[in-house]
């Protein structure tokens, strides 16, 4: 049956040309967008879920989650159309697969490339997370690869923003692929966006050993395993992969959310000093965590079809309601919850549920003596947490950090986060804003001893990271040269890399394919995984690419070279690209017709004659520069000079340099007929006069 859509414009703009993909709310179509010249990707929301608010509420929110973000690593949105009759999201265009195709294809993705894709895929979620919204769905079917290496984040349709709502006991809890939700999704508990960090190392996990960690039969099975289960350790899978790394995977998939990574940007960290040396070894703590947190069901699955309720069958690629999670405990009054569970869940009864679930919690509160932490981010510790008997039950351990924009002596974070629930005497670590400080300098550590460098920024109050690169003239394990450079002035606290030799190596690399066209920051990490280093970079000037691309690289790609040899970059400035600059201009309102013209620096560029100046009103300017120029234009009507303007192409604002009156053209009059072609001559010699004077 022939689409409705295809073939149609909406607005009068989108020419909609193809079905590209279907979800579980929404069709997305290819089309083209004939004001802007483009190729976009058009999601139109079902008609069956139109007149839904639920859905209609998923909808819209992600066009407002993805228009609060402005990340290259998150899907751009460019329009928005919520009409009664059609509801739609104008969309970047992706050309590429899915990042569940790409681990179909491949079986199991080297780990080298695995950390290049978890690096852009935290960065996106970072840009969200900073922006109180988390994503709740991730999943490689929500994630786009392009051509070039790069990851596109896609799907915010049942994002949340953390300041607003951040408990998920609503009809859309647990929303999502149950193979990828966290614990705290399947139980329908406290949300924070360590579920986001969960959900990515679930992806690391099956992008290194090319299997879920947890396949059952029914989703609910999932989700109980997703609750109970351990995971089969990646390397039994996958012998090759290094133990560092194997530990980042299951740090960010701990059962409980206060033992995994506290932010995308402490993940990105370790992910990077795991690069830089793939022997490391992590030494994670674990939290204590409720003495039956991870004690296995006493009702089976099977006891759904047990007491009559049937158990749906899901599909990954669609969203499903979760149903409620039972468990038992032996403690004292734990038949009584049980059956008040059973009984609800049977009633489907959501408000039962919700009702149910937080008499469990305050029962066995009690019963473990635990408390729900308290937010004490942005308090001052002096004036407002210490020696303050509310928080009696608690005992902190105090880290100090450092963000001028903020009140010295107050909260920076805290770890575990508020709304866990944690024991009376749990010890919670604060930061605490130590106010601005003096930048510390760089020392010359060329030529020094690994272990003495490194003492050396500590002592200064920097962190350290280590790159080591073969070098021809510097002894193994000596400093060949710093990153930021010796005598830079960073803040305290900053990350210096060290470069250190492992002596000479005869090993012949290539130099990665496709690093034109790259992001500076693609390039680079393209580069360091080839066990190459980047070496000067060049801003260029006169290139028309866009500002941060990579326009040209020495050696070339795909010339072998010594391993650890320098990559030098030439990157676009952005300053060559072309600008366009549209300006509209009034014209006088005279019933004459004139020949207009327009000169671009004194070179005429446009003439239009038989211009009616009062039924025109005005006329458009369209010219195209590059930064750092400014063209002036003139415009001439018949032989008057009107106006003379000048275009800055670097700012894009056009400047009225000067105006003139124009003068009509006098109407005969017999009289004047008769006096011969001398005076009008003069006439028009007077007209002249008048426009320049």
């Amino acid at each position: 049956m022939q689409d409705k859509y295809i073939g149609k414009r909406l607005d009068g703009r989108y020419e909609i040309h193809e079905l590209v993909g279907v979800g579980g709310m929404a069709f997305v179509y290819l089309a083209y967008d004939k004001l802007d010249d483009r190729w976009v990707a058009i999601k139109i929301l079902k008609e069956e879920f139109s007149s839904n608010s639920d859905f209609l509420r998923r909808f819209r929110n992600e066009s407002k989650a993805i228009a609060l973000l402005s990340c290259d690593n998150i899907v751009k949105i460019f329009d928005v159309s919520f009409g009664d009759k059609i509801q739609y999201i104008v969309m970047e265009y992706l050309d590429g697969i899915t990042l569940k195709q790409y681990i179909e294809q491949q079986g199991t993705i080297r780990w080298q490339e695995a950390i290049h894709f978890m690096n852009q895929i935290l960065t996106a979620l970072e840009c969200a997370h900073e922006k109180g919204i988390i994503h709740r769905d991730i999943k490689p079917q929500n994630v786009i690869l392009m051509s070039n290496g790069t990851i596109k984040v896609t799907d915010f349709g049942i994002a949340r923003f953390l300041q607003s709502e951040t408990q998920t006991m609503t009809t859309d809890v647990a929303i999502g692929s149950v193979h990828y939700i966290s614990p705290e999704q399947a139980q329908g508990g406290y949300i924070t966006d360590r579920a986001d960090i969960y959900s990515t190392g679930v992806m690391m996990y099956e992008m290194l050993t090319g299997k879920l960690p947890f396949v059952a039969d029914s989703a609910v099975s999932v989700a109980l395993m997703q609750l109970q289960a351990k995971p089969v350790s990646p390397r039994e899978i996958n012998p090759s992969i290094p133990v560092g790394l194997e530990q980042i995977v299951m740090h960010a998939m701990e059962k409980n959310a206060a033992n995994r990574f506290t932010s995308c940007r402490e993940m990105l960290e370790d992910i990077e000093k795991f690069r830089l040396n793939p022997q490391i070894v992590f030494r994670y703590e674990t939290l204590q965590m409720p003495a039956d947190y991870n004690r296995k069901p006493e009702p089976n699955v099977s006891d759904y079809a047990t007491v009559g309720a049937t158990t749906p069958d899901y599909d990954d690629h669609y969203e499903y309601e979760e149903e409620l999670v039972k468990s038992k405990r032996r403690r004292n009054g734990s038949m009584i919850i049980v059956g008040i569970l059973a009984a609800i869940l049977l009633a489907g009864a959501a408000f039962g549920i919700n009702y149910a679930i937080q008499t469990f919690r305050q029962m066995e509160q009690k019963e473990d003596d635990t408390l729900v932490l308290p937010d004490f981010v942005n308090k001052n510790y002096e004036t407002e947490i210490s020696g303050n008997t509310l928080y009696s039950n608690y005992t902190f351990k105090l880290e100090s950090g450092n963000n001028p924009d903020k009140e010295a002596g107050v909260v920076l974070k805290q770890d575990p986060p508020s709304g866990m629930t944690v024991k009376k005497g749990r010890e919670v670590t604060l930061t605490i804003n130590k106010g601005e400080e003096q930048p510390v300098t760089v020392p010359d550590l060329t030529g020094a001893e690994q272990t003495d460098a490194i003492n050396q920024l500590v002592d200064l109050g920097l962190k350290t990271k280590i790159q080591s690169i073969p070098d021809d003239n510097i002894e193994e394990g000596y400093v060949i040269r710093t990153e930021p450079v010796l005598h830079s002035n960073v803040s305290p606290g900053s990350t210096v890399i060290l470069y250190v030799s492992k002596g000479k190596s005869q090993r012949q690399v290539p130099v990665p394919a496709d690093l034109v066209g790259m992001t500076v920051d693609q390039a680079v990490a393209a580069i360091e995984s080839a066990e190459l280093t980047v070496g000067e970079r060049t801003m260029d000037d006169a290139s028309e690419a866009d500002e941060g691309i990579v326009i040209s690289v020495s050696p070339e790609s795909g010339q072998s070279i010594t391993e650890g040899s320098k990559v030098d970059l030439v990157i676009s400035s952005g300053k060559g690209k072309p600008k366009q600059i549209s300006y509209s201009i009034g014209l006088p309102n005279v019933d004459e017709d004139v020949t207009l013209r327009v000169y671009q620096n004194g070179t005429l560029q446009t003439e239009e004659s038989g211009v009616n100046l009062a039924m025109k009103g005005q006329y458009t300017l369209n010219f195209t520069g590059k930064s750092g120029t400014i063209d002036r234009i003139s415009v001439r009507l018949n032989d008057q000079t009107y106006m003379e303007l000048n275009f800055h192409y670097d700012t894009m604002t056009v400047e009225t340099v000067d105006t003139y009156s124009f003068v009509p053209t006098p109407t005969e009059t017999p009289s004047q007929s008769s006096q011969g072609s001398g005076n009008q001559g003069d006439t028009a010699g007077h007209g002249g006069t008048g426009i320049n004077g």
